[in-house]
């Protein structure tokens, strides 16, 4: 880093989005009229080539700056005036937001949620935890079905299945510490 010069973190409070304009009239379909139908969204930067050219009228694309407490309307509402009649009718624009950026509700800056929030993050600690298990003695692997009963002491706690020699897992009394290993036994 260069003497004299200092970095800082940018708190990001203005996004440029995309936005769609659906359903609008024709006679908005100008820089001017696009521009007022999208000042009721955010700041108007500018209009997509295609829009301009009109040359996709589904619906129109402009691009907008918003602020973090910018409100975000699913439509808005144009007067449209009916030329035979000399008056005009509310015409509804419905808008689609292409992208929007996430919002911290503490730091009130754009581009991260709560979660995240670089002002709330805490240095991780270490926490060690010592895990005591108890370990069996032997457990032999079987096919079919036996009973167990858990209550009871040692390998004749097991149903003893017919034509096959099994083992119940029988416990020492001591602990060991990590992680264990379980051994197959016959009898």
């Amino acid at each position: 880093m260069e003497q004299g010069m200092s970095l800082r973190r940018h708190k990001h409070i203005r996004v440029p989005v995309w936005v769609r304009l659906r359903h609008l009239p024709m006679q908005y379909w100008t820089e001017d009229g696009l521009s007022a139908v999208a000042s009721g969204i955010g700041t108007p930067l500018y209009m997509d080539k295609i829009t301009k050219d009109c040359l996709r009228l589904d619906f129109a694309r402009v691009c907008v700056m918003l602020e973090y407490s910018s409100k975000l309307p699913k439509h808005l509402i144009v007067l449209s005036p009916i030329l035979s009649e000399g008056k005009e009718v509310p015409i509804k624009v419905d808008i689609e937001y292409e992208w929007l950026p996430l919002r911290c509700t503490h730091c009130c800056s754009l581009g991260h949620a709560v979660r995240a929030c670089p002002e709330l993050k805490e240095p991780k600690q270490r926490v060690q935890v010592t895990v005591y298990v108890q370990k069996p003695q032997s457990i032999k692997a079987t096919t079919g079905v036996r009973s167990c009963d858990p209550e009871a002491e040692g390998a004749d706690a097991c149903g003893q299945m017919e034509g096959i020699g099994t083992t119940c897992p029988t416990w020492s009394g001591d602990m060991e510490r990590g992680n264990v290993a379980i051994s197959s036994a016959t009898q």
